[in-house]
């Protein structure tokens, strides 16, 4: 059993840090502010500063815009008593999508390394959202703050979060913290393959958790883009305490 007050600070992630066995990365853009609608699905388009001076969670990847479509096409009118957090945000595409695009009625919770901070708030900022979204520092494998223990969220958002193989542990860790804070949450959790470890990464979540594939219209597209779309929740005998 892991000790919470021993665990290794979470490293920087970056997947131009990672091996040579990828599929091709988007092309990195300079500094500047993105206005995307998610084909129609947001009635004023959602503004996303991306400036990669702080990482590389500074810009949009494949995998927070399909989960942003997808909560924005399927999960409309479902979040509103919902307690949100969105896991390794960058400057926070999917949690502000939800919050712009969906009738959520509770303040939600985006979070990733203190570096990232700013250009969380500034996005929150750029879309009108003070009140309504509110960014906080989790680093992966750490013990949860406060915050998040107050807010005790039961719907979690992360996408693009699998491409460090070092933070693998980190990330099933507080999954699991925060499935077993909440444990009748569900996590959200879309991912693009780029090596061949990505995949082990989903095999040892299919043991911790109950692993499912969410269906979307639009997976034919998608999965042959090497993305995928999956649902996280407790195993009974954890919502058990066995």
């Amino acid at each position: 059993m892991t000790n919470l007050n021993q665990r290794s600070p979470s490293p920087e992630f970056c997947p131009l840090a990672i091996g040579p066995d990828l599929s091709p990365l988007p092309h990195l853009k300079a500094a500047g502010t993105t206005s995307v609608d998610f084909a129609g699905l947001l009635s004023s388009p959602l503004l996303l500063h991306e400036d990669l001076s702080s990482g590389c969670g500074g810009q949009t990847w494949p995998a927070g815009m399909l989960l942003a479509k997808h909560m924005l096409r399927y999960h409309r009118d479902d979040l509103r008593e919902s307690r949100i957090l969105e896991l390794g945000a960058g400057g926070g595409l999917v949690g502000l999508a939800v919050a712009k695009g969906c009738n959520v009625e509770k303040p939600l919770v985006i979070t990733d390394q203190r570096a990232m901070l700013s250009l969380m708030k500034h996005n929150i900022s750029l879309n009108q959202l003070d009140g309504e979204v509110e960014a906080v520092v989790l680093d992966w494998g750490e013990l949860l703050g406060e915050d998040i223990l107050h807010l005790k969220p039961d719907v979690i958002l992360a996408a693009d979060c699998v491409y460090f193989e070092p933070a693998f542990p980190l990330l099933l860790t507080t999954l699991a913290d925060l499935l077993t804070l909440c444990p009748s949450a569900q996590v959200f959790f879309c991912f693009k393959k780029r090596r061949r470890a990505d995949m082990q990464f989903l095999k040892k979540a299919q043991k911790a958790f109950n692993v499912v594939e969410i269906m979307d219209e639009d997976r034919p597209v998608f999965s042959r883009q090497g993305l995928f779309l999956y649902s996280f929740t407790a195993k009974t005998q954890q919502r058990n305490g066995s």
